[in-house]
């Protein structure tokens, strides 16, 4: 199998793509995401083997689907490709057998959809006509916060910031400990030893620190009349108010996550992709309109969640490729939304692009991600402020990225916002 050493260079692991054998290729290493080098080994998955075993990987064997209209397969077929915990989860990466966490994402029928209901209203119309104004009045805040001609990390400054502003809002949670979401978030998708955690025993201790914290919340407010945050609306909901500590747990990480770590990284990954096609970002400054049209476009171009897991609950013939019961089937999202036969030029982003909304970044069917309205309200809202403000923000130098096969996102993008590009404003 192709499993390259630790820290192979950007350029080896991009050369190794045209010459390894197609049925060697493990695009389940990390390190190909953070070099930003998976490109042309998903492109030749598409071309060449677009089902493809993997019959050994750091996290066990596993099938990837990298077509669009494969992974929309899958994912319609959810009797057949369970997302349930019981068969190992979501990710790539089984679950503990000691530290299980249930959540709706990880459940089929009729238990997701009960839990999901639960805190539904979060992200219904009223909701979100409230939280624009909050997420506005912030957005605001901590641009005009920045500092004008020096470096700075856009992802700490501006990403993590709104981000979890936001969360701490969403689960009406102490403003002053808003940064225990942020680590809770990062520990829960890192992979140990790759400097968030250390070991899965640090993982858990850190998980349960969570369970604690938000424990206390939950017995404050299941004996209060019930309000519009997720704390209270999961306490007070039939669906979930008798959930188990680890159901508790596995829903609050769920929920944080994909608070979290999702908007976080397009909103760097927006602010990258600009500069990348410095024509593009022209576009914008003289027609900031196309920001609604733009949005979607930076959520499939980033594609923040690289990938989903299915597991096989029985014998199947898929394109006719004979999947057997129990075999992991990873569905990458970040490569159908690159897939030539569906999205021309997909490798640029396209500020006025046609059909933006057509990508796979939220998912599709039954799991379609419950925050995909709040998502594009707060970029949008962000990218409003941005453009009321300044011209052209500058990319210093290339990100760092973070060391995943499921978050595909940055720890730093440093930028600078030159003098002559701050707007007057009336």
């Amino acid at each position: 199998m192709m499993n390259m050493p630790d820290h192979p260079s950007r350029e080896a692991l991009l050369a190794a793509a045209d010459t390894v054998p197609v049925d060697e290729i493990n695009v389940g290493q990390p390190i190909l995401f953070q070099e930003d080098a998976i490109w042309p080994y998903f492109a030749r998955l598409r071309r060449e083997a677009p089902v493809h075993y993997c019959g050994a990987s750091e996290f066990g064997p596993f099938w990837s689907i990298t077509k669009y209209r494969h992974i929309m397969q899958i994912e319609a077929n959810t009797e057949v490709f369970s997302s349930d915990v019981k068969y190992g989860g979501i990710t790539m990466r089984d679950q503990l057998v000691d530290f299980v966490l249930p959540m709706f994402i990880a459940m089929d029928p009729p238990r997701h959809d009960e839990q999901r209901a639960a805190v539904q209203p979060i992200v219904g119309a009223p909701s979100l006509a409230h939280l624009e104004r909050l997420v506005r009045e912030r957005a605001q805040a901590v641009l005009d916060g920045l500092p004008i001609g020096e470096t700075f990390n856009w992802v700490e400054r501006v990403s993590i910031e709104l981000t979890t502003q936001l969360l701490a809002t969403l689960f009406d949670f102490p403003w002053e400990d808003r940064r225990k979401l942020t680590r809770w978030s990062d520990v829960a998708t890192a992979l140990p030893g790759h400097g968030i955690v250390d070991s899965d025993e640090q993982r858990k201790a850190e998980m349960l620190e969570c369970l604690h914290y938000f424990t206390q919340l939950w017995n404050e407010r299941v004996n209060a009349p019930p309000r519009n945050d997720l704390v209270s609306m999961m306490a007070h909901a039939e669906a979930t108010r008798h959930q188990s500590p680890m159901d508790f747990l596995g829903n609050l990480l769920l929920l944080i996550v994909g608070g979290n770590d999702t908007t976080r990284n397009s909103i760097t990954g927006g602010l990258y992709a600009l500069n990348k096609f410095p024509d593009e970002y022209t576009k914008l400054i003289a027609n900031p309109g196309l920001v609604p049209n733009m949005v979607p476009e930076i959520i499939r171009w980033q594609t923040p969640l690289a990938h989903m897991r299915r597991t096989a609950t029985r014998d199947h013939a898929f394109e006719g490729h004979a999947i057997k019961a129990g075999d992991k089937v990873v569905m990458w999202y970040v490569s159908g939304n690159y897939d030539e036969d569906v999205i021309a030029d997909a490798e640029r982003l396209i500020v006025d692009r046609e059909r933006p909304r057509r990508h796979l970044s939220f998912g599709f069917g039954l799991h379609r991600c419950l925050g995909e309205r709040l998502a594009d309200l707060q970029l949008r809202i962000l990218w409003e402020e941005i453009l009321e403000r300044f011209g052209r923000i500058e990319v210093m130098d290339e990100p760092q990225r973070i060391f995943s096969t499921f978050v595909k996102g940055y720890s730093t993008l440093n930028v600078r916002i030159p003098p002559d590009q701050v707007r007057t404003r009336h």
